[in-house]
């Protein structure tokens, strides 16, 4: 069974996270510099076989589109410019930041290691990915 990805875009890095092969766990894979990451997932591709990719949609409280939808937007269309095969949904990505941090608290990281934005954006990725899963 192919994968499902996880972006969680940002200006200048993005987290990424997989399924496994079976589809119930999501897993952080990694975070890459926003402006490598059509190069990154080129080379994903051609080693894994990823039936979807979901992007985070970032909203205000009040549903409606935050300042950095015209940058997701942007990436979006270059995304299917690359890859127009390849399916592409949409998550609202309200608080998966705070959540990350929050888990990150959760699972013991000192204030040091809570300090590595990356791996906050990974973690978003991947609860953003596992939300999915489970409301499929």
């Amino acid at each position: 069974m192919p994968r499902i990805l996880s972006i969680d875009y940002g200006m200048k890095r993005t987290g990424i996270a997989v399924t496994d092969e079976m589809q119930i766990i999501a897993s952080g894979l990694t975070t890459v510099p926003s402006e490598t990451l059509i190069v990154f997932l080129k080379e994903y591709f051609s080693k894994e076989k990823v039936e979807k990719v979901i992007i985070g949609e970032p909203k205000q409280m009040d549903g409606t589109p935050s300042e950095s939808a015209v940058i997701i937007e942007k990436f979006i269309k270059t995304f299917q410019d690359n890859f127009p095969e390849m399916p592409l949904d949409r998550v609202d990505e309200r608080f998966t930041s705070k959540m990350a941090f929050q888990t990150m608290i959760d699972s013991g990281l000192k204030k040091k290691q809570r300090q590595n934005k990356a791996l906050i954006d990974e973690i978003a990725a991947t609860i953003m990915l596992q939300d999915y899963m489970n409301r499929r």
